[in-house]
């Protein structure tokens, strides 16, 4: 009960942090030009200041652990980065959210093709409404071309490696969320310096070393303190629960966001839309609903053995 309690109290952190640092992002891309994969060397490097400073507080106990054991992790994090911005600098909106959808099936495909995990035929069924939700929403604006297409699918292949990898490496390496994150987070930083150069400007106007004005520093701090809580609930979530669990909670969130710009800012939502958010919704509930069956079904089993 105590172990469920956790894992709502960081499913809220990350859902408040999420829907936090997407207004601030989008305040910093709109009105200061702050170049994105940029930005997410940023996150990184204070994400990595802030575990320091839970180090100096005695928050966590740091874990020996070989740089190559680490840097499968590193590695994919600045892959799903870079593809995933290639992507939607290549693809429009709607075929951009459309490939991030396809990240849920292609996780079940690896953890039941590499890990030997099993998932149940309701399970695997959920998804068809998710996908559904996704498509409503997106497909007036679903276009497809070469370049984009490869992008979103190295995209989508990465960052569900690296899903798996961030659950699968706190198992292998018997360490918790901030033990690995505060080696993976410098880690990232430094390859993430190394491919900015070849994207963005690094000097000058619109660069990582500025100028900048101070309401912009300030703004780029705020968004890099909410990132600390995003990936360490990252971290947290998939750690206890299952990279499937985060992704769906990722759809939950998507819809969540799209309700929140209509009701909040009166962005336009047009009957597909509402009808998309129902239907991602109602499979997110029948996942939580059968996981849950799952989860109590086996804990019997486990008290009706000898």
């Amino acid at each position: 009960m105590a172990q469920n309690g956790r894992i709502a109290a960081a499913l809220v952190v990350n859902l408040l942090s999420s829907i936090c640092i997407v207004f601030l992002n989008k305040w910093l891309y709109v009105h200061y030009g702050f170049p994105n994969m940029t930005l997410t060397l940023v996150h990184f490097v204070l994400t990595w200041l802030g575990l320091c400073v839970c180090l100096q507080l005695r928050a966590f106990s740091p874990k020996s652990l070989r740089p190559a054991q680490v840097l499968p992790l590193a590695l994919s994090f600045c892959g799903f980065v870079v593809f995933t911005n290639l992507s939607l600098q290549s693809n429009t909106i709607g075929t951009y959210q459309l490939a991030k959808a396809m990240t849920t099936p292609v996780i079940i495909a690896i953890q039941s093709l590499c890990y030997g995990k099993s998932f149940s035929l309701r399970i695997k069924c959920t998804l068809i409404p998710i996908t559904l939700g996704v498509i409503l929403n997106s497909y007036y604006d679903v276009k497809f071309n070469t370049l984009g297409t490869v992008f979103a699918a190295l995209g989508v292949v990465i960052t569900s490696l690296y899903q798996v990898w961030v659950g699968a490496k706190q198992q292998e390496l018997q360490v918790n969320s901030m033990q690995l994150l505060y080696y993976q987070a410098p880690m990232s930083s430094l390859i993430l310096l190394c491919v900015v150069p070849l994207f963005e400007p690094v000097f000058g106007e619109g660069g990582l070393f500025g100028p900048w004005s101070s309401s912009a520093i300030i703004m780029l701090l705020a968004s890099g303190v909410i990132a600390f809580l995003v990936n360490l609930s990252i971290y947290w979530v998939i750690g206890n629960t299952s990279p499937v669990t985060y992704n769906m909670f990722g759809h939950f969130k998507f819809c969540i966001t799209l309700l929140g710009g209509y009701i909040l800012f009166k962005d336009p939502l047009s009957m597909n839309q509402g009808l998309g958010i129902l239907c991602t919704l109602l499979g997110i509930l029948a996942y939580t609903h059968f996981k849950l069956s799952e989860q109590e079904a086996n804990k019997s089993k486990l008290a009706q053995r000898p």
